[in-house]
């Protein structure tokens, strides 16, 4: 499974409308196409540091916006381990 399945996977829960998750791609934004409130975008990256074993920074989460930077973040995160 690829990073943006596994990413897919774990945003899966917290998106009301099913049909925009099918239609994911990088520039996807959490907020404005996914409609993911910000309480649980905390909890995305939360399973998303679980999933992966890594820890993410405030900065990190203030740019994990959309699914270019969440995926850019883990690859960087996981560089470091």
């Amino acid at each position: 499974m690829n990073k943006i399945d596994q990413l897919k996977e774990i945003i899966k829960p917290y998106v009301p409308n099913r049909e925009r998750l099918e239609h994911l791609t990088p520039e996807t934004d959490f907020i404005k196409d996914l409609a993911i409130n910000s309480a649980n975008l905390v909890d995305i990256i939360l399973d998303i540091e679980e999933q992966f074993e890594i820890t993410i920074d405030n900065d990190g989460m203030e740019k994990m916006m959309d699914v270019k930077s969440a995926l850019a973040i883990i690859d960087e995160e996981l560089a470091k381990k």
